[in-house]
């Protein structure tokens, strides 16, 4: 189970790993050649000496123009020993398998993927004996997709845009976007990107708003996933603790929204005590154009 954005970020491409060369060609406008054919290799780089080297993600890519090497970093923070770690890393894969590598730097920071864009250059200035130059994917370059139809027509990038746009003032209508898009494919690979864009979501009312939207289209409880979230549910508490937890929800999803919230409607929530209740406004909540929408069918 994927339980960190870092892990998240790359392995969606593993998931989809046509998704990484659609992101190449469209998001960093790199004229990569259409793969014939693209797989999966074993991420472990370790030596024969004690030294364990491994890249989050590394796959293969057949093209009428040769095969080649992508090599994806999940990158949190700016990290400077991969000054050195990544140029060994593609060295030792050309060395390795003998096919052209290329780096790709994926981040849910935009300061890191300005970092991560820096080339790494050695040798004395004016000649460099190796230039590294990063391809790098994040918040700056990666669309925002809050589009239903455009969310539809290619739902691993849907996916990526959620995952790395989670924490703007945009999430909102990505998160609902793609929602629906995931109504369109198959549950098991809905509940999968499910928890892709879950882990990534650093934004509690974001989360909890995803949480929401994915009750409502009962993929989110088939994953495994599920049963963390519920198990931390049953760690809150006695029951009033997980109502007051609810109604706070529910104001904050409006609230994060930019829903005006008038104090009729702050003061019904405040008074109500029935849980199930709390989760059908907390559900209305997430599409709700105001907050008297709460209770229209009541």
């Amino acid at each position: 189970m994927v339980g960190s954005s870092h892990e998240a970020l790359h392995r969606i491409f593993q998931k989809d790993p046509a998704l990484l060369t659609r992101a190449l060609q469209r998001v960093l406008h790199v004229p990569f050649p259409e793969p014939r054919e693209i797989a999966a290799l074993n991420v472990d780089l370790t030596e024969i000496e004690p030294v364990e080297r491994r890249v989050d993600t590394l796959l293969r890519a057949e093209t009428d123009e040769g095969t080649y090497l992508l090599v994806v970093e999940s990158q949190g923070k700016a990290d400077d020993r991969k000054r050195g770690s990544w140029p060994y890393y593609l060295s030792y894969l050309y060395e390795k398998y003998r096919c052209e590598p290329v780096l790709i730097v994926i981040t849910q920071s935009s300061a890191t993927a300005k970092w991560a864009a820096r080339p790494i250059r050695f040798g004395f200035p004016g000649w460099n004996s190796l230039t590294v130059r990063p391809l790098v994917l994040g918040p700056d370059n990666v669309p925002v997709i809050a589009d239903e139809r455009q969310a539809e027509r290619d739902v691993p990038l849907a996916v990526l845009s959620a995952m790395t746009h989670g924490r703007g003032p945009q999430a909102p209508a990505i998160l609902e976007s793609l929602a629906s898009a995931l109504r369109t494919i198959d549950s098991d690979s809905a509940a999968v990107f499910v928890q892709f864009v879950d882990s990534c979501l650093a934004d509690p009312q974001a989360k909890q708003m995803w949480r929401g939207l994915m009750t409502a289209i009962q993929y989110f409880w088939r994953h495994p996933l599920a049963e963390q979230v519920r198990e931390e549910g049953r760690e809150e508490g006695r029951e009033e603790g997980r109502i007051e937890d609810r109604r706070q929800m529910v104001l904050r999803i409006l609230e994060w929204r930019g829903i005006s919230v008038p104090d009729g409607i702050r003061q019904r929530v405040g008074s109500c005590t029935d849980l199930d209740q709390l989760e059908v406004w907390a559900q209305r909540a997430v599409r709700a154009a105001d907050a008297a929408e709460l209770f229209a069918t009541e």
